[in-house]
């Protein structure tokens, strides 16, 4: 596959991937060009080894990883890193991670911002009682790192059997439903804004459906609607391949686009994700 060996060949020598061709290496585009390049069966190459071995070397002592060498405080990327098969850790110390992602809530979720907003008057919202997860600690909750998070809670839940993966992923996912848009969709988590409702954008859509597949809630009929309609639209790669991704996981069978690309890493590794989807193996949701 060409959108394989590009990404192969864009490894940097430290073992990671920047983001684009020539930058330096990040945990997110690092754990999806390897997401990529094992859902084609490549790894056990040399290539996914040596960037096994480099985001091994980037958790941190916290258990969870930061955005990239230099930055200390672990972040949202950490269940980007955990999307990784477990026979794929690398010397990673998956357990330290799970239990970091298990910690992480939305700033709207603590005992002290509760109490706060009730001795201010301020009426909690309907979409602020279920449990998210933060782009970074103590930050409010989002509908991507929410999603994110569900997936590598998934993977951890079905290897591990243990209860609380599986507490936090109905409320996650009880998040996602609670921030939909009124067109079936989600944008990044504000359902209003000014006073007005808020429409939904494709990427955020593809990545929440995903989270949410196998999901018999209430509303799950117009979510898909409103992801067939963005991929009917759809002018971004990267969106294609999300909406795609979430598709197939509804059992729905989405056209295949032919969208110009940037060359992103992460782009060229959800194509590639994507299209190994179509061909029977979804590597986000199949393997533990």
């Amino acid at each position: 596959m060409p959108t394989l060996k590009v990404l192969a060949d864009r490894q940097n020598p430290d073992g990671g991937w920047g983001y684009h061709r020539g930058g330096s290496s990040w945990t997110e585009s690092t754990s999806y060009a390897l997401l990529a390049l094992a859902a084609d069966g490549l790894a056990g190459e040399g290539g996914v080894r040596r960037g096994l071995s480099w985001l091994a070397s980037q958790q941190r002592a916290d258990g969870g990883w930061a955005p990239r060498a230099g930055v200390e405080e672990s972040t949202w990327v950490t269940a980007v890193a955990l999307l990784l098969p477990a026979e794929l850790a690398g010397g990673a110390d998956r357990n330290r991670a799970a239990a970091w992602l298990l910690a992480q809530t939305g700033r709207e979720s603590g005992f002290v911002y509760r109490l706060r907003m009730r001795l201010l008057g301020v009426r909690a919202e309907t979409d602020q009682e279920f449990e998210g997860w933060p782009w970074y600690p103590g930050a409010a909750a989002w509908v991507a790192p929410t999603a994110l998070s569900i997936l590598a809670m998934e993977k951890l839940s079905r290897r591990s059997g243990d209860p609380r993966f599986g507490a936090r992923i109905a409320q996650g996912r009880a998040f996602l439903m609670a921030r939909r848009c009124r067109d079936g969709g989600w944008n990044h988590g504000s359902t209003r804004a000014l006073g007005y409702d808020s429409d939904s954008y494709p990427e955020t859509t593809g990545v929440a459906l995903l989270a949410l597949h196998g999901s018999e809630a209430s509303g799950m009929a117009g979510a898909v609607a409103a992801a067939e309609r963005h991929l009917a639209q759809c002018k971004s790669a990267e969106a294609a391949s999300w909406l795609t991704l979430a598709l197939l996981a509804q059992r729905r069978q989405p056209p295949q686009l032919e969208l110009a690309t940037h060359g992103g890493t992460v782009e060229l590794a959800l194509a590639a994700l994507a299209q190994a989807a179509r061909n029977g193996r979804n590597l986000l949701l199949d393997a533990a």
